[in-house]
């Protein structure tokens, strides 16, 4: 005799996860955008220009610049909000993973190049970085949907 769900095979994802999700996401953009202004955690921080050209680095690892230090933190503050409930989560989730997907492709184009196109002033880590946090966020945001969409199914 098994006492197993009839679901035990999908990954169980409810409104409070997705929350979770969506407010966990948002506070970690948030620090990245605080930690971007920080000297010390930010090297180079004199170096720091509004967009393109900037040579800081945070952690000595992603390049940064005001701008994309602005992103973060707007988007982060913006994640956190949504937050409070489980659709404006999911549509952060998904919105937001398709935006930082779309500074990776924008970034893979464009390449590091110190000025011109590269206004973010983003580095191959950065770019990298992006495309983690957007197919992570936009992961959470899909799975969410279609387990909402496995119980519409359930119910009718």
């Amino acid at each position: 005799m098994t006492t197993a769900s009839p679901h035990a095979g999908h990954a169980h994802v409810s409104r409070g996860n997705v929350r979770n999700a969506a407010m966990t996401s948002g506070i970690v953009l948030f620090v990245i955008g605080v930690l971007g202004f920080i000297p010390g955690i930010t090297m180079a921080y004199g170096e720091m220009a509004f967009a393109g050209g900037s040579e800081a680095k945070l952690l000595n690892v992603f390049q940064v610049s005001v701008l994309l230090n602005i992103v973060y933190l707007v988007v982060g503050g913006v994640g956190y909000i949504m937050s409070r409930t489980a659709s404006g989560a999911r549509e952060f989730l998904m919105g937001a993973g398709i935006l930082y997907l779309a500074m990776w492709l924008y970034g893979l184009i464009v390449g590091p190049g110190e000025y011109g196109a590269n206004f973010l002033s983003t580095n191959t880590a950065t770019n990298w970085l992006h495309f983690v946090l957007g197919a992570v966020m936009l992961a959470l945001g899909i799975t969410y949907m279609m387990r909402r969409g496995d119980e519409a199914h359930e119910t009718t």
